[in-house]
């Protein structure tokens, strides 16, 4: 539903450095590299970070990246601690969203809130889209 999200990063090498690791234990990778901005995704670049350069104050921003299974869940939070990310909410299931919730959250080096969350029940793969 979404065709892309952006952060803007009060030190961006830093947010690069994070988002690196995180993000490649879902499958996610840098696709673009403008200096000022960085996109990150699988086919085309649907996530972007970029240098702090309008508005003041913060206000915290929630993405949830989508994760093929938990394991994919529980990796981007083994990355997420390794990087120095705020632990909010260890890996698990959380049945007040739904009964195979299986999320993670932490927070990225800006104080966002960045999720990993699988929605299929431990042990089934990963379903191909209905064509």
């Amino acid at each position: 539903m979404l065709d892309h999200v952006g952060f803007q990063c009060a030190d961006l090498a830093a947010s690069a450095a994070f988002y690196d690791a995180v993000l490649a234990p879902l499958g996610v990778r840098r696709l673009a590299d403008f200096t000022v901005a960085l996109g990150y995704g699988t086919d085309h670049a649907d996530f972007w970070i970029g240098t702090l350069s309008e508005g003041d104050g913060f206000r915290e921003s929630h993405i949830a990246f989508s994760a093929g299974d938990r394991a994919a869940v529980d990796a981007f939070f083994q990355a997420a601690v390794a990087a120095g990310a705020e632990v909010l909410h260890k890996p698990g299931l959380h049945p007040e969203y739904h009964e195979h919730y299986y999320g993670a959250f932490v927070r990225d080096p800006d104080g966002n809130n960045v999720e990993a969350v699988c929605h299929r029940p431990e042990g089934l793969p990963e379903q191909a889209p209905a064509s």
